[in-house]
Formats: structure tokens, C-alpha cells, sequence
């Protein structure tokens, strides 16, 4: 069963940074795609960054586009996503999710389910 452990959240004011990091089980770790995705109170799921299995390309959303970073780690099973120049629109609750297709087909079709408790950042002054 697919697992995942996100940690890195916190609070942060805005210009801040924060390195969010997500552990996974269950799957073969390289060979799906992956991503982070965000649910900001009030609102559905968001995809912000995806990697994919591969080649290590990626997918951003406009919001994040150069501000987040994300990369993988497969040895470690780990997923990570530094954000920089945090806003308060960043706030929300992450998570980490797989899937086997491309990068940006994982995170502009939001997945239904997500295996982990999220870790919550929040940007405020």
C-alpha cells in the first residue's frame, strides 16, 4: 500500500524558505513520477511541482515557477521541494503523491487520493 511521510512545514514570513521533504513505501520508488501538491483552506488540491521517473524533468505551476525546486532522491526513497521567496498565497498543506505518466500529467490531473498526513506551511508575517 502506497505510504508517504511529509515533513518541513512550518511557519515562515514572506521572502522566507522552507525544504519540504517526503519519504515513500510501497512502490518502486523509480520508476513513478512525482510530485507535491497543495490544498490552501477553502480550495481543492493544487499541483505545484512534478518530477519525472526517467530523465528527472520537471513541471512547475505558474504560481511557483522559479521559487520551487524539486528533486528526488531514489536510493533515499525521498522527494523534496525548496521553496524560496515564500508568499502567503503559499500557505496550504503539502503533499506527495506518484503516479506512473508524466510529470506534467500528474500535476495538472490532481490525484483523487493522497497516502500521507501533508505537512502544513504557513507564510505570514
Amino acid at each position: 500500500q502506497l505510504q508517504f511521510v511529509e515533513s518541513g512545514g512550518g511557519l515562515v514570513q514572506p521572502g522566507g524558505s522552507l525544504r519540504l521533504s517526503c519519504v515513500g513505501s510501497g512502490f518502486t520508488f523509480p520508476y513513478y513520477t512525482l510530485g507535491w501538491f497543495r490544498q490552501a483552506p477553502g480550495k481543492q488540491h493544487e499541483g505545484v511541482a512534478c518530477i519525472n521517473d526517467n530523465d528527472g524533468s520537471t513541471y512547475y505551476s505558474e504560481s511557483v515557477k522559479g521559487r520551487f525546486t524539486i528533486s528526488k532522491d531514489n536510493a533515499q526513497k525521498t522527494v523534496s521541494l525548496q521553496m524560496n521567496n515564500l508568499k502567503p498565497e503559499d500557505t496550504g498543506i503539502y503533499y506527495c503523491a506518484v503516479r506512473r505518466t508524466a510529470a506534467q500529467t500528474l500535476c495538472i490531473e490532481t490525484p483523487r487520493n493522497f497516502w500521507g498526513q501533508g505537512t502544513q506551511v504557513t507564510v505570514a508575517s
